[in-house]
């Protein structure tokens, strides 16, 4: 009798034990599947984030850190202006600090709003020109396919420029163009973007990541032929491009001057305010742009505009403001779910600080027109700023 009972005592404690068990496992399963889950894209791509090199662990250290910012459903990381002098094979250091340092920031995509190569120089021959695009593989394109990450980019003045003679009819720097093509349309230079169309690829072509329509245009110099903007409406239209949460541009020229040296006709895209408004048409998001050298982040009417800082040789000032010329690399963060739907962090890449919206400019009035720094609406600026506008660039120019 004392077996039988003690077999039933041992039966009662394990069944308790086991009903003990999964009660617990019943309320851990559900904060499990909050950590993992994709209301959580911190916690989860932290966890999958590369290590650092020694070598990068210890150089943000000597520097005092790296800021590392809240994630968002998808990552940016903008790059531009990467070129050294005429013909250089050579990228100056913060080019290759900031290819080194992407595993801190785990981008899903880099984007460079193109000059990835020092060209524009009808004296480089063919070989020089392979030797510049070789470099360029070397020092960013290859790790970035070793670390499988994609790269959405545009091409710029120096890479192939698509300037035209008095006639119109054939491009000054037609051998740069055919062997830009050539690199690029070999298969072992795959950018690893999820293409939709390469209508003219590398200088016109669409893709997509996630839920974000991209689109690149040739804006390598400031005219963008009526052909090829019917092709741009066209893609902008389509039911890919606006089923999409949101649609963004790459260019090199900007839509409006923003840094000295460059607030003239020639270092932006001609006629700016049509384009502004056709973009606006099919809502797009954000123009990623470079040239200008000079980092502003700016708006004007429903457009963003992210000019993008230099990385490379030759840094300018802003137009307005008497700062320093930085040579800077953007982190866009992109939340679906939010109104604004982007947020910018923006790194001096040559002391690793932050540049915060403050220390810019709140408006900047270029050559073609006024663009408000993107935390400011028109209500914000003061009557003295106001005036400032209208007697430098008219009311016309002014318009926000």
């Amino acid at each position: 009798m004392k077996f039988f009972s003690k077999i039933l005592i041992g039966f009662i404690s394990s069944l308790t034990l086991v009903l003990t068990l999964q009660k617990i496992q019943a309320d851990v399963e559900p904060e499990i599947a909050q950590i993992s889950g994709n209301n959580s894209p911190e916690i989860s791509q932290i966890a999958t984030k590369p290590p650092l090199s020694p070598e990068i662990e210890t150089l943000i250290d000597e520097k005092g850190g790296l800021y590392d910012p809240p994630r968002g459903d998808v990552r940016l990381l903008v790059i531009s202006d990467l070129n050294g002098i005429y013909g250089s094979t050579d990228y100056d250091p913060e080019v290759d600090l900031a290819i080194k340092l992407i595993p801190f920031w785990n981008p899903d995509l880099v984007v460079c709003s193109g000059d990835m190569i020092a060209g524009q120089k009808p004296s480089l021959s063919p070989e020089q020109i392979r030797a510049m695009w070789a470099a360029f593989d070397r020092h960013i394109a290859a790790p970035l396919r070793q670390a499988n990450i994609p790269f959405g980019f545009t091409i710029g003045n120096h890479d192939a420029s698509s300037a035209v003679g008095y006639n119109k009819d054939q491009f000054l720097f037609q051998q740069e163009r055919d062997l830009a093509v050539e690199y690029w349309q070999n298969p072992q230079h795959n950018p690893g973007v999820e293409f939709i169309d390469t209508f003219e690829f590398p200088f016109y072509y669409t893709f997509k990541y996630d839920e974000i329509f991209f689109l690149a245009w040739d804006g390598s110099s400031s005219r963008i032929p009526p052909e090829k903007l019917a092709w741009v409406e066209k893609s902008l239209a389509s039911a890919q491009a606006q089923q999409a949460k949101m649609r963004i541009l790459l260019g090199h020229l900007p839509l409006y001057a923003v840094a000295i040296g460059r607030d003239k006709p020639g270092e932006v895209l001609n006629n700016a305010e049509q384009l502004r408004q056709m973009l606006e048409k099919y809502d797009v998001h954000t123009y990623i742009s470079g040239h200008q050298h000079a980092y502003y982040p700016a708006h004007k009417g429903e457009l963003q505009l992210l000019h993008t800082g230099i990385l490379g040789s030759g840094p300018r000032p802003l137009i307005e403001g008497n700062l320093p010329a930085w040579k800077t690399l953007t982190v866009v963060d992109i939340h679906f779910q939010r109104a604004e739907l982007t947020t910018y962090t923006t790194y001096n890449m040559e002391t690793f600080e932050l540049i915060e919206y403050q220390q810019l400019p709140r408006l900047l009035m270029g050559h073609n027109g006024m663009i408000l720094r993107r935390d400011i609406n028109w209500d914000n600026l003061t009557p003295s700023e106001k005036a400032a506008c209208q007697s430098k660039l008219g009311s016309q120019l002014c318009t926000h």
